[in-house]
């Protein structure tokens, strides 16, 4: 069992799980927003690592990690200003499996631990293909984070659920990412991780307002929250502006509880 593992267990004994989403290396002083939404109540952070060619991002995360590549942001630097920053909640890196097998996976793997990551998405990476990975990563106690599409057979959830550690990333729509109007097919990706596994299990991919977190943590340990930040960091705001809308989605996730 990974740090991530014991981590997320503990923390969903006592509350519902806020994960935002930022790109690093999107502005010169990306690691300030990841410290305003730990300030505001996030209890992990996902931070990207920019990739050409995005195959889960929709247009919003597409021009964050461009942007980025444009700020020669690499998995190098982003680790880096990682282990500078040292920030008290676990930091989960999402990125691309070509990132990992170019600089070598074994040595990404001791890169992330080593600069404090606790865990990571590799949206790209089959479960089939995942365990050279995963084994390295382990050893130097970095989670890898699994998916479950709303598509999935509830064999392979199964597979995915035994296997994925940290949490279950439940992806609430056949879709990239990027704004919504609801929650889609969430709480039946939940429902079907639940049946099979204990693993905390956490709803991304459309959550934009905390009404829809609201939603979502009714049935789920956590929510993601990636596009709806990561447009308006592309729009100006400040690292003080989003503090003000995480906290708007901390009092949800934390109302929703209250009320169950």
């Amino acid at each position: 069992m990974t740090t991530l593992d014991t981590r997320l267990r503990d923390l969903r004994a006592r509350r519902k799980a806020l994960v935002p989403y930022f790109v690093g290396g999107l502005t010169s002083d990306w690691t300030t927003y990841v410290a305003a939404a730990i300030h505001a109540g996030a209890d992990v952070v996902e931070v990207g690592v920019p990739f050409s060619d995005p195959m889960m991002d929709g247009p919003v995360i597409q021009e964050g990690a461009l942007r980025a590549l444009g700020n020669e942001a690499t998995l190098e630097s982003i680790c880096h200003e990682l282990a500078v920053a040292a920030f008290e909640v676990p930091i989960v890196v999402m990125t691309y499996f070509n990132v990992l097998h170019h600089f070598g996976l074994e040595r990404s793997a001791e890169l992330l631990g080593a600069s404090g990551v606790a865990g990571v998405i590799v949206p790209d990476l089959a479960i089939e293909e995942a365990t050279p990975w995963r084994e390295v990563a382990t050893a130097a106690d970095v989670a890898t984070v699994l998916m479950v599409a709303p598509s999935s057979p509830i064999e392979r959830v199964r597979r995915i659920g035994e296997q994925s550690q940290g949490f279950v990333y439940a992806a609430a729509r056949m879709a990239v990412t990027g704004r919504a109007s609801d929650v889609g097919d969430a709480a039946r990706v939940v429902q079907s991780v639940r049946s099979v596994c204990d693993t905390p299990t956490y709803v991304g991919i459309g959550i934009t307002t905390p009404e829809h977190a609201s939603d979502a943590g009714a049935f789920s340990d956590g929510v993601i929250v990636g596009s709806a930040l990561v447009q308006r960091i592309l729009d100006g705001a400040s690292a003080h502006d989003l503090e003000g809308s995480i906290s708007s989605f901390r009092l949800a996730l934390d109302t929703t509880a209250r009320e169950a």
